[in-house]
């Protein structure tokens, strides 16, 4: 077939890895999933160590990871991705039945990208893993945010924010003042056009601070951002 200059280019289809101990719902996600034209399942996994392995093996952009599976579970797995650099682009989004509880600010400390519900409907997960894939953070409507400041308050996870909390102060030292008022209102769950509308400067301005940002401080993306500025002091919780 001659194709002519004026052919626009194809885009490549977004990497899916499943991971769910449950087939059924790994059946219903992989139908759903592969029925967009710019979506793929690359692999599935029963279990945490599955998922890791078919991660290396695949290369997914997006692994959708149960959060509690038998033996290995989602946030071990979830941390597995995270420290190995070789899956630097790879992006978790974390499914969980309850949506608001402890394990999905574990998540956040793990590296995951954000979380969904188990009964999202079928638009909100395509959505969540355009979102996860493009390097965004895929934050339910202000309940991540809000589940953060609270855990925090009440000192869950004491001891791993105080051990934290220091080196990220460390490397908030490293951020211009542009950069720390950027990572302010990430944590405040503006977008780059919410933020950019704040400062008066431009979306593409705003993202070139955000990713100077995530590169300093050794985020993954902007959910990490928001963990951070938390966990440093940068950002206070509000008392409701």
């Amino acid at each position: 077939m001659d194709h002519t200059a004026t052919d626009p280019p194809s885009a490549a289809p977004v990497r899916v890895l499943l991971a769910d101990d449950q087939a059924l719902l790994r059946s219903a996600f992989k139908v759903l999933v592969d029925s967009e034209p710019d979506m793929e399942v690359v692999g599935e996994a029963s279990d945490g160590a599955e998922a890791f392995e078919l991660a290396r093996r695949t290369r997914p952009d997006v692994v959708l990871m149960d959060i509690r599976m038998p033996g290995t579970d989602g946030l071990a797995a979830t941390r597995m991705i995270s420290a190995d650099p070789e899956l630097a682009d790879v992006h978790v989004v974390m499914l969980t039945t309850f949506e608001v509880d402890e394990y999905v600010v574990s998540a956040l400390r793990a590296g995951a990208s954000g979380f969904l519900g188990k009964g999202a409907e079928p638009d909100e997960l395509l959505n969540a893993i355009r979102v996860a894939a493009a390097g965004e953070a895929l934050l339910s409507p202000a309940a991540t945010k809000g589940l953060i400041a609270t855990f925090l308050a009440q000192g869950g996870g004491a001891a791993t924010a105080t051990a934290t909390a220091g080196s990220h102060a460390q490397r908030l030292a490293a951020l211009t003042v542009r950069e720390r008022e950027v990572l302010v209102h990430v944590a405040a769950g503006l977008s780059n056009d919410g933020i950019a509308e704040r400062l008066e400067v431009s979306p593409l301005t705003v993202k070139t601070h955000v990713n100077r940002a995530m590169a300093k401080l050794g985020a993954r993306d902007r959910a990490q951002l928001v963990v951070i500025a938390y966990e440093s002091g940068l950002v206070r919780p509000r008392a409701e």
